[in-house]
């Protein structure tokens, strides 16, 4: 077996542990995966300074008007979203995340985040570029067959 195979393995079992570990954390606060999905999209959205939107939600997650429409009214209903108008076009929806949302994803995160930290400080700074520029460039390559097999589905 080569360390590609080897590390093929890895980023298998890695996804496979990351699931586990949504279902599991999800499960705890009655949080659907796709609730999780949306509050990261928002936290991400938030660092980059974008405004988010019900239909950002909805090409970010894939999501039907309809199914985005119950995602938006389960995350307001659990007091971890509010709406709010746009101030330049009141016909447009801005999301934005409570104190409440960023507490729970904390208290959903924390562990996880602690654990991976633990491994990463056993690592120089010189290592954790080279991690980086790597899980960068796997990313990256995942979005493309994504898009590939996307566009390929669509040939169909």
């Amino acid at each position: 077996m080569t360390v590609k195979d080897e590390l093929m393995g890895l980023l298998r079992q890695f996804t496979t542990e990351t699931d586990r570990y949504v279902d599991v954390a999800s499960e705890r606060d009655s949080l659907y995966r796709t609730d999780l999905h949306a509050l990261s999209i928002m936290i991400g959205a938030a660092q980059a300074g974008l405004t988010v939107t019900p239909g950002l939600l909805r090409e970010e997650l894939n999501l039907s008007s309809p199914a985005t429409t119950a995602l938006v009214d389960r995350l307001d209903s659990a007091g971890h979203v509010t709406r709010r108008r746009s101030d330049v076009d009141r016909r447009q929806v801005h999301l934005e995340m409570t104190d409440r949302a960023r507490a729970t994803g904390a208290a959903l995160f924390a562990p996880l985040a602690r654990h991976i930290n633990g491994v990463f400080d056993e690592y120089s700074e010189e290592q954790l570029a080279l991690l980086r520029d790597m899980l960068q460039g796997v990313t990256d390559a995942t979005v493309a067959a994504k898009n590939e097999t996307a566009g390929n589905a669509a040939a169909s």
